[in-house]
């Protein structure tokens, strides 16, 4: 059974949320819940018309709903609903309130983690099972490092920063505050750069990477992530910007701020990325391209071109949205177009 932090009123979750409030303020809400699976006690959302005409054979005390959705049958006396601009970001900030939490990690350092005698580890840092911190590494206040965690030489991670069971810091890469790193994250490995063989019977030749990675404030950063250290210099991701799942960031990239980068991204080596791009699933980047501030990629995209700032890119190869959907309506088009050459040639040949 999940616990909550806070069982709240639904006159506290209008002013948490700024909501126009139908309904009693004095209902109790402890879970947030799906439409479908909800139970008196829980809050849902309503951002559609769809969602809304589910509302009367919901049993939900109170649901978000964004303004201008009407929402029939509602029983003013006994339910309530909260009409704020934005149900999806409301129910965000809710979230924050009653997130689903174990207990709070004390700070300390566990009996089965190795801390060098030549790591900063301050006070009021928490250092779980099995966790290797390296001489020279820093761990800032508030920070948590939870089981088997490997901070490596000259590593730092800030302030208030999680990193979940698994994950690895290499050497001289510098973590952020704030930033949340979860289960099983390689941060700082060798950049893949290899030069042809030397000789007959060689093999490639491994390029050496002796710089390292920098995570900025506030990131977050999905499970089974690797975000790979610099030959020289740094791979950098800027604060604020959030990462999926299974996600690969080769040397030497610079990835801006406030970005979001969804799953199964694969981004070469010396990418240069903007400020607030936004990336949809199994993107793949060449090397040494630009994404402009503000652009757009959409899932399923290969991207082997620089990308203009604000511009939206689809396709293989990506291009501008537009240019890009007209090429898959005349690939789609191209079986009749060819069956009407046939025709016309059938008919030629029958002229001559």
């Amino acid at each position: 059974m999940a616990m909550y932090v806070s069982t709240l009123t639904t006159g506290q979750i209008a002013q948490l949320v700024d909501a126009e409030l139908f309904g009693p303020a004095d209902l109790l809400i402890s879970r947030p819940a799906t439409l479908d699976d909800a139970q008196p006690g829980d809050i849902c959302f309503i951002r559609s018309p769809d969602y809304a005409g589910r509302w009367p054979t919901c049993r939900a005390s109170a649901a978000l709903v964004s303004r201008g959705i009407d929402v029939p049958g509602h029983d003013a006396a006994h339910r309530a609903l909260l009409v704020v601009p934005d149900a999806d970001l409301a129910l965000a900030q809710l979230l924050a309130q009653i997130e689903v939490q174990g207990p709070a990690e004390q700070p300390g350092v566990h009996p089965t983690a190795v801390v060098s005698p030549a790591a900063e580890v301050s006070a009021q840092a928490h250092v779980g099972p099995h966790c290797v911190i390296a001489p020279g590494a820093r761990i800032d206040a508030g920070a948590a490092l939870m089981s088997h965690v490997s901070i490596g030489a000259g590593a730092a991670v800030g302030a208030g920063s999680m990193l979940h069971p698994g994950v690895v810091i290499y050497a001289r890469s510098i973590i952020g505050a704030r930033v949340v790193i979860h289960a099983n994250t390689v941060i700082g490995a060798d950049g893949f750069g290899y030069l042809p063989p030397g000789g007959a019977g060689a093999g490639p030749v491994k390029v050496p990477h002796l710089g390292n990675v920098v995570i900025g404030d506030d990131v977050e950063i999905g499970a089974g992530v690797c975000i790979d250290r610099a030959k020289f210099g740094s791979t950098t991701v800027g604060p604020h910007t959030k990462i999926d799942n299974l996600v690969q960031v080769g040397h030497n990239c610079s990835i801006g701020r406030c970005c979001v980068i969804c799953g199964h991204t694969g981004i070469a080596g010396s990418v240069r990325i903007g400020d607030y791009v936004t990336i949809g699933g199994k993107v793949g980047f060449a090397d040494n391209i630009s994404v402009g501030d503000g652009a757009s990629i959409g899932g399923g995209s290969l991207v082997h071109s620089d990308v203009p700032a604000g511009e939206t890119w689809i396709g293989v190869p990506a291009g501008p949205a537009r240019e890009a959907m007209a090429r898959h309506a005349a690939f789609r088009n191209l079986p009749e177009i060819a069956r009407n050459v046939k025709k016309l040639l059938r008919a030629q040949e029958k002229s001559s």
